[in-house]
Order: structure tokens, then C-alpha cells, then sequence
């Protein structure tokens, strides 16, 4: 019986989070969602270098380039405007 149930969780993504990051060490990560394809427009344009959304504030993380921090992770800039996240 817990197959089903699995099998059904699986086939019905969850609701899209307002904030929500693709960091496991953020406290706005939620693996669940990410079982899916995600998709994410911003203005209008299909984004794929998105890190990190809020969708009630209007903004996206995404990298700033090549350029990394002294950890190795990749630095951030946060842009401002229309953030759209849906099931591909």
C-alpha cells in the first residue's frame, strides 16, 4: 500500500513555493519540487541560470559569471522584475 501512495506523490507534483532556492543548505529548499522539471520566467524570457526566486518580491538570483567566492561558489546578483516558476 505505501507503493501507491509513493507512486502518487511522485506523479502529482506539489505546489510551487513563493521562495524558494535551489541550495540544499538554504532554508528555502525543498527537495520535493525538485523531483520535476522546473521552469522560470523572468520578464517575460525563459530562464535557465536561475539559483534562487521570490515571486512577491519580483527577483531571481542568478551567477554572476564565471566568478567564484573563495569557497568555490559561484557569486550571485540579484535581479529585479516579473518572476513567473512552473512544471515543465
Amino acid at each position: 500500500m505505501t507503493d501507491a501512495t509513493t507512486t502518487a506523490t511522485t506523479t502529482t507534483p506539489p505546489a510551487l513555493p513563493d521562495h524558494l532556492s535551489v541550495d540544499p543548505r538554504s532554508p528555502h529548499h525543498v527537495a520535493a519540487v525538485f523531483q520535476h522539471d522546473i521552469g522560470i520566467r523572468f520578464n517575460g524570457k525563459d530562464r535557465t541560470d536561475v539559483e534562487e526566486y521570490c515571486i512577491s518580491e519580483g527577483w531571481v538570483k542568478v551567477p554572476a559569471g564565471k566568478t567564484v567566492d573563495r569557497k568555490g561558489q559561484p557569486l550571485m546578483i540579484k535581479l529585479k522584475g516579473k518572476v513567473e516558476a512552473f512544471y515543465k
